[in-house]
């Protein structure tokens, strides 16, 4: 089972979609040699069992999670794998091998990474004009900048265009403190997937608070997009590529409900 696993680990821990897609066409991949998923238990944690035997990360860990609906959903999508294993389809493991293996060792640069996110944020850029794309922009992200300013105390300034707006230190110390709640590696590991998928560190706390649900934080981070798809109509290509980043987003979302606490 070894070489098996280790060819899998090369297909899911990059962590590029492009560079994945490119190693699946230069190595086939690897069809599924176990018959039972399970979960285990072992010192409070849960483990995911393939025919009885634990199954590592490319560290050489042992891939354990904290809570049984977490292990669960990486248990699901090795259940669902058929014939081959294809770790396309595996975003939650893939996520859970990068946080297990990376987030833990490097806890307060990940923080540092989100916060630095907070400081260019993404709802703080607005258009100039047209109109409609003003009001586009307003309607998904001024509810997010009122509830970081009213219960967070996190106040950030709007700009026009691409100019860069230094952030007061205020808001941004604000907003670091509410994140380092978040220090858990699997936590903290969605949260910057979601972060970097969505290009705002304050969507993704809007989450992480149960302020925004995982659908409502995509579609506010896709303002600028969803009005040019009203304008000039949808493109095949960035429809799959939404497509495709979506599933990511939702595995980062799920995982983080399944570590921190109740369904919403």
């Amino acid at each position: 089972m070894r070489d098996f696993l280790d060819d899998i680990h090369q297909h899911l821990s990059d962590p590029d979609p492009v560079r994945r897609a490119q190693i699946q066409m230069k190595n086939p991949l690897p069809k599924r040699f176990y018959t039972a998923v399970g979960i285990g238990e072992d010192a409070g944690r849960f483990i995911i069992e393939l025919d009885g035997r634990p199954v590592k990360t490319p560290a050489k860990k042992t891939l354990s999670l904290p809570t049984r609906a977490a292990a669960e959903l990486v248990a699901i999508e090795w259940r669902d794998q058929v014939e081959v294993i294809d770790p396309g389809k595996m975003p939650v493991t893939r996520l859970v091998n990068s946080a297990l293996d990376g987030v833990a060792n490097e806890i307060d640069a990940v923080l540092d990474d989100i916060v630095k996110y907070a400081g260019t944020d993404l709802v703080c850029y607005r258009a100039d004009t047209p109109q409609s794309l003003i009001q586009a922009q307003a309607g998904k992200w001024d509810p997010v900048l009122y509830w970081a300013a009213d219960t967070l105390g996190a106040r950030f300034i709007l700009a026009e265009g691409i100019i860069h707006q230094e952030q007061p230190a205020s808001a941004i110390e604000a907003y670091s403190g509410t994140l380092a709640k978040y220090r858990d590696p699997l936590a903290l590991g969605a949260l910057h997937t979601i972060t970097s998928l969505t290009g705002s560190a304050l969507l993704a706390l809007a989450f992480a608070e149960r302020r925004l649900g995982a659908e409502e934080v995509w579609t506010a981070a896709h303002a600028d997009e969803d009005w040019n798809i009203e304008q000039w109509g949808a493109d095949a290509h960035a429809e799959a590529r939404r497509a495709h980043r979506w599933q990511d987003m939702k595995a980062a979302a799920d995982l983080f409900d399944a570590v921190t606490g109740p369904t919403r």
